[in-house]
């Protein structure tokens, strides 16, 4: 039985497969309708393929059809990448010629790193420096002599790279011209202290009260800073420009640093100021120390005035007494003038082997045992003109938080555990520099009179093996490390010797192992009161 629904749904399903096969064909007659006759192509323009010549040994022939052969496809690569205005369908365009002299893969050398093409660049260096040790050198009188110096270095971007290079602009080996530091400095007059960012996008920022502070006041909140901590002050200048232009060119906080007695010359000696024993110098009435078989009261003495007794240097002294052509300035002063740092002590480490005894009797050298022995010497100054001297074999960490005065009046004997005790054989004793305070280039000797030496040498008298023996070092202060760092960290040997008070005569210590001070900061010093 016919269903009529499903025959009416077959029936229009025919009708719309007919009437898109009948739209097809009228697309398909309208394209051939419209599409140019062979005699229009004929009358229009016409394309031709370019005509290649082979040239040279570069001739291909394949099929019978001669090609070119090209070898430089890289080369133009390499310069469409970055951004070259030679094209390679332009038949004017010149392939370079490959380098041949050291100068020329030198050259070649700074475009292909000027284009940032870092690997064939290190290449055509090592193939110039392969070729002319001194290439380096011929290249710079050539493109950079001093009479175009300064028209080099005005172009910013001296090789014409693209803007997408990035531009090292180091072609020269002196580098680009650097300002001066004084100037550097002189230009952060006018710059305030930076607020920090907000910490989200959209918030306001965190306050900074310090940035609305005027300088009068801040300059007195870096005083109190530098005399508090001398390297925290000096840190500072690393924050903003701000600070590093008062750090750097206020000239009051270095003046009151040098006439202070925390970091400053006011602390020095240029004459003994007490004796081996710490006690005070009865030098008034020409009395040695041997010849003191009772105490004397002091205070009925008239004391010389020329003697310097005091440790204290007045701050209200004219300036005039402390800077010199040598230093012109406090901080120059402080930073080179030789000074004893008193917030650490100074460790020498020595080092050396020696040969031991073989347990058996044999002519083998190869059997002997060989000793390395290894022992420290402490030295620590303190503002009085007093000092401590210690030679033993216990390491810093045992012995710098030991090394006070209160350790040097406990008896320790042999037996003891405490830590303390590496004290034991701890030694007394005195210290001054050389030269005078108030002249650096004139040196005075004990009675005020002058002498040869110059400033720069620490002298110091410790207690010996027994009452009637002192030990005398003879030290120069000197810098370590790399240039600009800390100064005056260093003591150097230039004499050791033993002097026997009873008969006055002088025995030198051989320095053949020992090794130089090293001063070594200690937290727990404080500033060494």
């Amino acid at each position: 039985m016919n269903n009529p629904d499903l025959e009416n749904f077959r029936r229009q399903w025919q009708e719309e497969v007919t009437a898109r096969i009948k739209t097809k064909d009228q697309e398909a007659s309208n394209d051939k309708n419209h599409a140019p006759s062979k005699e229009s192509e004929d009358s229009g323009v016409k394309f031709t393929l370019p005509r290649i010549e082979v040239l040279g040994d570069d001739a291909e022939t394949v099929d019978g059809i001669s090609t070119q052969a090209y070898h430089d496809l890289e080369d133009q690569e390499d310069a469409r990448n970055l951004g070259s205005r030679r094209l390679l369908s332009d038949p004017g365009t010149q392939i370079p010629k490959e380098p041949r002299s050291a100068l020329e893969h030198y050259e070649r050398a700074v475009e292909r790193e000027d284009q940032g093409n870092l690997g064939d660049s290190l290449k055509l260096y090592r193939q110039a420096f392969r070729l002319d040790a001194g290439v380096d050198r011929i290249y710079k009188n050539k493109h950079f002599s001093p009479s175009t110096a300064k028209i080099k270095h005005a172009n910013p971007n001296p090789s014409n790279a693209p803007a997408t290079v990035p531009n090292t602009a180091h072609h020269s080996l002196d580098g680009p011209p650097t300002e001066p530091v004084a100037q550097l400095i002189a230009s952060f007059s006018t710059s305030s202290i930076p607020a920090a960012p907000p910490p989200t996008e959209g918030s306001s920022p965190p306050p900074c009260p310090i940035a609305r502070i005027p300088s009068e006041i801040l300059v007195e909140i870096l005083l109190e800073a530098a005399i508090a901590d001398i390297a925290c002050f000096a840190r500072l200048s690393i924050v903003c420009k701000r600070l590093a232009y008062l750090v750097t060119t206020e000239d009051r906080i270095w003046e009151r640093i040098c006439y202070g007695h925390e970091y400053g010359f006011a602390a020095m000696h240029y004459t003994w100021a007490v004796t081996v024993t710490g006690h005070p110098l009865p030098s008034p009435l020409g009395i040695s120390e041997l010849q003191l078989s009772e105490p004397i009261d002091l205070s009925a003495l008239t004391l010389n005035p020329n003697v310097a007794i005091s440790t204290h240097f007045a701050p209200s002294a004219p300036p005039s007494l402390l800077l010199s052509p040598l230093y012109p300035s406090y901080k120059a002063m402080l930073r080179t003038r030789p000074r004893i740092r008193f917030n650490g002590c100074y460790i020498s480490t020595v080092n050396y082997h020696r040969p031991g005894a073989s347990s058996a009797p044999s002519t083998a050298t190869y059997t002997s045992p060989v000793h390395i022995v290894t022992y420290y010497r402490y030295l620590r100054f303190f503002r009085d003109g007093t000092c401590i001297s210690l030679l033993t074999t216990a390491e810093p960490a045992d012995v710098v938080h030991h090394l006070t005065k209160e350790n040097l009046h406990i008896h320790h004997n042999r037996e003891s555990m405490l830590p303390s005790a590496v004290m034991r054989h701890a030694l007394k004793g005195r210290w001054k520099l050389s030269g005078s305070l108030f002249d650096p280039t004139t040196a005075h000797d004990d009675h005020g009179k002058s002498a040869s030496e110059p400033e720069g040498d620490v002298h110091i008298e410790t207690e010996g093996v027994g009452p009637k023996y002192m030990y005398k070092l003879h030290l120069s202060l000197r810098s370590a490390g790399r240039v600009g760092s800390t100064r005056n960290n260093k003591l150097a040997w230039k004499g050791f010797w033993s002097h026997n008070r009873l008969t006055d005569d002088w025995a030198a210590f051989t320095l053949r192992n020992d090794r130089a001070f090293f001063w070594s900061r200690v937290r727990s010093y404080g500033k060494g009161w």
